[in-house]
């Protein structure tokens, strides 16, 4: 890869190296220059810029990102849009990462181009949250090193994946002295159960006996004989084990069962015991276990519900970042204090349906057949097939005939009784539909056939507000098209625009927090509004060549 000053004339197809700001010209960092880009660069002055230039043993930062990306991912990952060199992947289950630290060193030891940053391994994990994130860190990795760390990531099981919780079921035993009171008794009760629905788990009986070994052994020996779909067998005594010989590991030992290990270097959750009965992993609870606060028996039930359950050896490792009691040096979790998790950012996908089709006269072009489907169906399909949290068909026009067009798909329908008023009427009527935990919206237009899921998704691992990307717009050969993604940040502003030109004039007022991704795809910038284009929009697809138009549509 050449990185350095190249002449203009030799400038075509480079990645330029910094932003660039000219007059009324700004081109951002990473822009691939085409040839209109380097006119306008010399109709500024300029002879020549920094930019890199890939050679035959390059590939692109996008395309190495996501075959290291892929290759990495296991079971339960979702794998993002490349964007920036970069790819992140998020967790499809709640579950807990399983890594190969090994081999995720061995892959980010090939080359410096090459990153991977992950998670703990063992990290317990929600679905959206981001689990890892591959970063090329120039503008390309040798094509050499993106090769071996696929064939690093093939030998064996994925490196990083997700073990999903198993729907446990448990058994829980409460002993009792003189002077405990139920209503204790009872809070633990509760306790257990949120611990253990929580992991998509149930506790399925609860039972109570004194505090003895004897009567213990008892009630254990009748609890595993009689609980043949209980997975789990859970002991919390009235008084917390001091010794191996003590009642409760004494108790199970006399039912027949075997103990394990006593203790776990973690704080709170030192007193656990774990052991097995009847075929069963029975788990003695510390004195913590009673409070719903984190402490070691979270850590051992975690594990046995994602179906790893530790031994011994596991157990007596678990020291290194065991200390989980609140020191003073520590952020508070019940204070409210802390940072949130990184997570997939929550976009909602909407399509406006409501225009008149006026270009076409007395023909609704969106209920126009295509391939057996209306033309307004392939842009709500690539809505649904890609990473949008939902998706909201905004209808107007003959909005009874476009929504039953629509009824056996997985959208929300909004009304818009004044779509005669513009586009700006659908695009308040679908804002004010999004749902209140969306980050930001995706605003699809549904006479643009060709802007496939991928684009969207693209969008999407683009949007980062916290590093300007707020507004993300798909670009091709300079020209700026459709869909545009827009942070939650601009609903109000977006909200009060008039008129039939959507929110495009808006671009301009947040150049700064404007993003534009490059495209390969000329769907971004090709609609329908004439009979003749509908025309030879169904000639292209039933040749299966579908040209490109060159009718663009403006920004939403």
């Amino acid at each position: 890869m050449h990185f350095g000053p190249l002449p203009l004339s030799d400038a075509e197809g480079a990645i330029l190296a910094h932003s660039l700001r000219l007059g009324g010209l700004a081109f951002k960092k990473g822009r691939r220059l085409a040839a209109e880009d380097i006119l306008a660069l010399e109709a500024a002055g300029l002879t020549e810029v920094t930019a890199a230039k890939l050679d035959g043993g390059d590939l692109a930062e996008d395309a190495a990102a996501a075959r290291i990306a892929v290759a990495t991912a296991g079971d339960a990952v979702q794998v993002a849009a490349p964007f920036t060199g970069r790819v992140n992947l998020f967790a499809s289950a709640r579950g807990l990462l399983r890594l190969d630290a090994a081999r995720i060193d061995a892959i980010n030891a090939i080359d410096e181009s090459v990153t991977i940053a992950t998670l703990p391994d063992l990290a317990p994990v929600e679905p959206g949250q981001m689990l890892a994130t591959v970063k090329i860190i120039p503008f390309a990795a040798p094509l050499t090193a993106v090769e071996r760390a696929e064939r690093l990531a093939a030998d064996g099981l994925p490196p990083l994946a997700v073990l999903p919780y198993r729907p446990l079921t448990a058994v829980l035993i409460q002993t009792r002295l003189p002077g405990v009171k139920d209503s204790v008794l009872d809070k633990t009760v509760g306790v257990t159960r949120d611990r253990l629905e929580a992991l998509g788990g149930s506790l399925v009986h609860e039972a109570r006996c004194d505090h003895d070994e004897a009567a213990l052994a008892e009630m254990i020996a009748a609890m595993i004989g009689g609980m043949p779909l209980a997975d789990l067998l859970l002991i919390a005594g009235a008084s917390a084990i001091t010794d191996r010989r003590d009642v409760l590991p004494a108790a199970i030992e006399r039912a027949g069962g075997r103990v394990e290990h006593f203790g776990m270097p973690v704080d709170p959750g030192n007193l656990l015991l774990m052991a097995h009965c009847g075929g069963r992993p029975v788990l003695g609870l510390p004195g913590c276990a009673r409070s719903p606060k984190l402490n070691g028996f979270d850590w051992v039930l975690q594990r046995i519900a994602a179906g790893i359950p530790p031994g011994r050896a596991e157990v007596m490792r678990m020291g290194v970042g065991g200390l989980l009691a609140e020191i003073p040096s520590r952020p508070l979790p019940r204070a409210g204090i802390g940072t949130e998790t990184p997570r997939a950012p929550r976009v909602t996908a909407l399509v406006l349906a409501a225009g008149r089709s006026s270009r076409m006269g007395p023909t609704n072009k969106l209920l126009a057949p295509v391939q057996g489907a209306p033309l307004v169906a392939r842009a709500v399909d690539a809505a649904l097939a890609s990473q949008a949290a939902g998706v909201i068909v905004v209808t107007g026009h003959q909005g009874e005939s476009v929504a039953a067009a629509l009824a056996d798909r997985p959208v929300t329908f909004v009304h818009n009784p004044a779509f005669a008023d513009g586009l700006s009427s659908s695009l308040r009527a679908g804002l004010a539909a999004v749902p209140s935990e969306a980050d930001a919206v995706v605003v699809c237009l549904g006479d643009m056939p060709r802007v496939a899921s991928a684009v969207i998704d693209r969008l999407i691992a683009a949007y980062n507000p916290l590093e300007g990307r707020a507004i993300c717009v798909p670009v091709i050969d300079g020209k700026q098209g459709n869909p545009v993604l827009w942070d939650r940040a601009f609903f109000t502003e977006m909200a009060a625009l008039s008129g039939d030109a959507g929110a495009k004039r808006l671009l301009g007022r947040h150049v700064d927090r404007l993003c534009e991704v490059p495209m390969e795809d000329a769907g971004v910038l090709y609609d329908v509004d004439t009979p003749e284009l509908l025309a030879r929009f169904t000639e292209t697809l039933a040749l299966n060549s579908p040209g490109p138009s060159s009718d663009a549509s403006s920004p939403a």
